[in-house]
C-alpha cells in the first residue's frame, strides 16, 4: 500500500470550491478622488477566472466611504460619524454600480449584502444572514458584502472588514479566505524597517503576537491595517480555513496558487461552530474579574467558573447572555455564556457552591459558566 502524499500548503489556495476574497478602500478607491475602475475591472476579471473554474466566490468590499467623499466635497476621511454614513450611503450605490457594470462584462450577477454588528452577534440574525449568503450562491450569484456604514455606529459597529471577511468566511462555510490589501504580506516587523523580510508560511498555532506590525497599513481612507488582519486570520484559522493575505495587485497569483503573500496554515482541531461563534461573533454584555486561582483553573484546567473565584462584576446582563472574564491584570482571558443575572451575581461572590446551596437552595449550586459554555481566548 502506498505512503500518503502530503500536498504542500498552497494546494488548498487550488483546491478551495468555496472562497471569501476581501478587497481594502486603498485597493479599489484612489483616495478623495474616488472609484478606482481599472482596479475594480481588475478585481472582477481575476474572481471571474475563478468562477470559470467552478469556484464560488464571496466578495467583502471596503470602499463605500471613501467613494462618497468626492461627490460630498469632501477633502478627507470624515471624523464625525454623521457625515461617514452620509459618505457611506452616497458611496455604496456609486461601489455597487462599478461591481455590477464591472462583472457584468463577465455575465456574472452581483448582489449586495450588507451586514451589521446584529448580524454577526444575534443568532437568529446569523442564521438569516447564512441562509441568504447561501441562497445567492446557489443561483449563481457573486454576493458583495460590506459593513452597513449608513447606520452602523461606533457602538455597534463589527470595526472593519477584515474580521468581518473571516466571520463570512465562516457563516458560509468556505475553503479559503484571502485578503487583498496595498501590503503584499505579512512581515517580520514594520516593511520599512532595514532588514524586515516577508514571512511566507505561518503555521498553525504559531503565536502571532511575536510579530511586530506596529504602524503597517491603516493609511488612508482605510480603517484597517495589520493588526486587523492578523485578527482576521486568527478568526478563520481557528475555525479551519486556511489565509492568504497577498497584495491587491497579484490578486491572480494569489488565487492560483502561486508562492505570494503569506499563507496562514489552519489550525489542525478547529473550535466548533458554537463556540467560535462565542469567541468572535458575540458582544458580550459584562464582565467577570477572576482571581489568579480561577484563571488557572479554568484556562489551564478547563474547568467550568465557580463563584468563589471571582473577585468583582461589571455590566447589566441577564442569565444566558455572554460576558467576558478577566485576569487580575485587566486582561480578557476567556469568554463564556453567564448563568446568573448580573444582579445576583455580587452576593454570591468568593463563597462556595455547596455554603450557597446549603443557604439558598440547591439552584445556586450550579457554575457561573459551565466549561461547555466557554471559550479561551487568545490575545
Amino acid at each position: 500500500m502506498s505512503g500518503v502524499v502530503k500536498l504542500g500548503p498552497r494546494s488548498a489556495v487550488t483546491a478551495a470550491r468555496r472562497l471569501v476574497v476581501k478587497v481594502g478602500s486603498s485597493s479599489v478607491t484612489t483616495g478623495v478622488e474616488g472609484i478606482d475602475v481599472t482596479a475594480v475591472a481588475r478585481l472582477a476579471e481575476t474572481l471571474a477566472a475563478r468562477r470559470a473554474a467552478g469556484v464560488e466566490v464571496v466578495l467583502v468590499s471596503s470602499g463605500a466611504i471613501a467613494a462618497g467623499l468626492r461627490p460630498l466635497g469632501q477633502t478627507r476621511r470624515p471624523r464625525d460619524l454623521a457625515t461617514s454614513q452620509a459618505a457611506a450611503s452616497v458611496g455604496q450605490g456609486l461601489l455597487m454600480a462599478n461591481y455590477t457594470a464591472a462583472f457584468e462584462r463577465h455575465g456574472i450577477t452581483v448582489g449586495q449584502v450588507l451586514l451589521t454588528a446584529d448580524d454577526m452577534t444575534r443568532r437568529a440574525h446569523y442564521r438569516n444572514a447564512q441562509r441568504t449568503l447561501t441562497r445567492l450562491l446557489e443561483l449563481g450569484v457573486l454576493p458583495v458584502v460590506n459593513e452597513n456604514d449608513t447606520v452602523a455606529t461606533d457602538e455597534i459597529r463589527l470595526g472593519d472588514n477584515d474580521r468581518l471577511a473571516a466571520l463570512v468566511a465562516h457563516l458560509v462555510r468556505a475553503d479559503l479566505l484571502v485578503l487583498l490589501s496595498d501590503v503584499d504580506g505579512l512581515y517580520d516587523g514594520p516593511p520599512s524597517r532595514a532588514g524586515a523580510t516577508l514571512i511566507r508560511e505561518v503555521p498553525s498555532g504559531f503565536d502571532l503576537n511575536v510579530v511586530d506590525v506596529g504602524g503597517i497599513g491603516a493609511a488612508g481612507v482605510g480603517r484597517g491595517g495589520m493588526v486587523t488582519k492578523l485578527q482576521a486570520a486568527r478568526i478563520a484559522t481557528s475555525a479551519g480555513i486556511p489565509v492568504v493575505l497577498a497584495s491587491a495587485l497579484l490578486a491572480s497569483q494569489a488565487l492560483s496558487g502561486a508562492q505570494t503573500g503569506t499563507y496562514f496554515e489552519p489550525d489542525a482541531v478547529s473550535l466548533p461552530t458554537r463556540l467560535l461563534w462565542l469567541a468572535h461573533a458575540t458582544a458580550t454584555q459584562g464582565r467577570l474579574h477572576l482571581d489568579a486561582g480561577a484563571v488557572a483553573a479554568v484556562v489551564g484546567r478547563g474547568a467550568s467558573l465557580l463563584p468563589a473565584g471571582i473577585t468583582a462584576v461589571d455590566g447589566h446582563f441577564q442569565a444566558g447572555d455572554p460576558v467576558d472574564l478577566i485576569d487580575e491584570s485587566g486582561h480578557t482571558v476567556a469568554r463564556g455564556l453567564v448563568n446568573f443575572d448580573a444582579a445576583e451575581l455580587p452576593g454570591l461572590l468568593g463563597r462556595s457552591t455547596k455554603d450557597l446551596s446549603r443557604e439558598l437552595g440547591p439552584a445556586y449550586e450550579r457554575e457561573v459558566v459551565h466549561r461547555d459554555d466557554l471559550v479561551i481566548v487568545r490575545g
